[in-house]
């Protein structure tokens, strides 16, 4: 009876730290933002280890990562996790009073389904309808739509320095030829 009641105990504490963990290996950029000491900078170097090298093997690991010493790895360790579903650790960021605003929609993204009434039941109580699966995110395609979007950005900044440095080279070759033409 012993031996069940440990298990169970261990069962539930490993329960409990799965539902209050982010999962480093699929946390999305905000989702990591929700641990302390964990901000934009930081979450977007995780997920661009995790990108580069493939799954954390340990949550030691994430001291490879650039800006996460020993100090942010004992801030965050207990609310990480290398498997399960991810939920904001308690007492995180988002878990605030103020929540964050929510993204706007992705171009190719499915429009949302059209709101129902709620059902009833004979008793003329509510009853509950299981939930939609949310939308699956295409990281992938998200990150190459920034790379995308930075290398157009890079581009248009590139000619236009061009541009001011042909059109400086036409003026002094303008002002050359009248120097010269004022001289004769």
């Amino acid at each position: 009876m012993k031996k069940l009641m440990v298990l169970l105990a261990a069962l539930l504490a490993y329960a409990g730290m799965a539902f209050a963990a982010v999962n480093i290996n699929s946390a999305t950029k905000e989702q990591l933002e929700a641990l302390n000491g964990i901000g934009p900078v930081k979450a977007q170097a995780i997920i661009d280890y995790r990108t580069k090298n493939g799954r954390f093997k340990m949550l030691d690991d994430l001291k490879k990562v650039d800006g996460i010493g020993d100090a942010t790895f004992e801030k965050i360790r207990a609310d990480v996790s290398l498997t399960g579903t991810t939920t904001a650790p308690a007492g995180s960021k988002t878990s605030a009073a103020a929540p964050k605003p929510t993204p706007a929609p992705r171009a190719d993204a499915k429009p949302a389904p059209a709101p129902t009434a709620p059902v009833t039941k004979a008793d003329g109580k509510a009853a509950s309808a299981p939930a939609a699966p949310a939308p699956k995110a295409d990281a992938k395609a998200d990150v190459k739509k920034a790379d995308a979007k930075a290398d157009e950005k890079k581009a248009a900044a590139d000619k236009k320095a061009a541009d001011k440095k042909a059109a400086a080279e036409e003026k002094k070759a303008a002002a050359d030829k009248k120097a010269a033409e004022a001289k004769k």
